[in-house]
């Protein structure tokens, strides 16, 4: 077997230094695409931050679906969905909200500190149009027309196709009292019931079974603690793209021509593993790492080394690990695999 430590190779790349799409005193979009983490496919991600006063202008993606993770402040999301569905909500701290494809929206700051946001799409190039430069690409006339005035009223108006990306509100935000309803474009991931939990970790779902709006997405937040780890497994029909919101991990990846990448993560670093590929995760110093962790599938599924290894007889089991079935460890029988388990073993160095 060939083993690789890398801190930054084709699995992994630091958020912290992707791409910068926009920066000003308004806030920052920085993103991770195919074109600067090749191994990406059918995921990508960005980081949004807004200044106190500013809005994400209205924006849609033309190919990818959007779910986004709210890490602070407290904000003001608008949608405008296909039929002229129309929908207000406010999110704070831990909760999420999902944008579908081609659906305009924004996002706009309500606190006197900056709020931010982990983005997460459902394609590895997501194409973005924005308001900005869509009446940039019309004319006086065209615009006159469509708003039942004169072609003159827009002339002042300085226009470009480039996307303004954030912008500065001026005055106080105009919030909708229905702001505060239950929309079934947000979802409070973070208030959910642990289905997972134990002194090794826990784990919440935002998933299509919790959160019927989903239809190609879905994120797990989950935490691992000193005593735990995430034991080997892959998933069958998913692809998983993981930011590291906090703490230190290691994680290890096997590739299909029997390599293996080790790497050691930490807070801003984002990670991704293409479907069916098998990988660990286990925590690294005293602190509780916080993962975000999206899938491609409205429900991902995983299959497990301890349910693995309970699906096949001590004989095939000694053949297929070159030992005998005096030798082989006595495994405990799992019919289903526990995500997280207890690390009763030192670290490896």
């Amino acid at each position: 077997m060939c083993r690789r430590m890398k801190m930054q190779a084709k699995h992994v790349r630091s958020l912290d230094s992707g791409h910068i799409e926009f920066e000003s005193e308004l806030g920052s979009i920085s993103r991770l695409y195919a074109d600067t983490m090749p191994i990406l496919r059918r995921l990508s991600i960005k980081r949004l931050i807004l200044a106190a006063g500013a809005v994400r202008e209205p924006h849609w993606h033309a190919n990818a679906t959007e779910l986004s993770y709210c890490v602070s402040g407290q904000s003001l999301v608008s949608v405008l969905d296909n039929g002229s569905v129309f929908s207000s909500f406010t999110v704070s701290a831990g909760q999420m909200f999902h944008i579908p494809s081609g659906a305009v929206h924004h996002i706009e700051n309500l606190g006197a500190d900056r709020a931010e946001f982990i983005v997460a799409f459902r394609h590895e190039r997501p194409e973005d149009f924005s308001m900005h430069a869509a009446f940039g690409a019309m004319t006086d006339a065209v615009l006159g027309n469509t708003y039942d005035l004169p072609g003159a009223s827009f002339a002042p108006i300085a226009r470009s196709t480039r996307s303004a990306f954030i912008v500065g509100r001026q005055g106080p935000a105009a919030v909708p009292a229905v702001a505060a309803f239950n929309n079934p474009h947000k979802f409070d991931v973070e208030a959910q019931h642990p289905l997972l939990a134990s002194q090794a970790g826990s784990a919440r779902f935002a998933r299509d079974q919790f959160w019927p709006a989903l239809k190609d997405i879905s994120m797990y937040s989950l935490r691992i603690t000193h005593q735990g780890m995430r034991e080997p497994h892959w998933h069958p029909e998913t692809a998983e793209m993981g930011y590291v919101h906090r703490g230190r991990a290691r994680m290890t990846v096997l590739d299909p021509d029997g390599t293996t990448d080790t790497y050691d993560l930490k807070a801003g670093d984002v990670y991704f593993i293409p479907r069916a590929y098998p990988h660990h995760i286990e925590q690294l110093g005293d602190e509780e790492i916080h993962f975000l962790i999206f899938f491609d599938q409205p429900t991902p599924g995983d299959i497990g080394y301890r349910a693995t290894a309970s699906a096949f007889s001590r004989g095939v089991l000694a053949a297929t690990l070159g030992t005998t079935e005096e030798v082989l460890p006595t495994l405990p029988f799992t019919p289903a695999d526990p995500l997280v388990v207890t690390r009763i073993n030192a670290r490896d160095p």
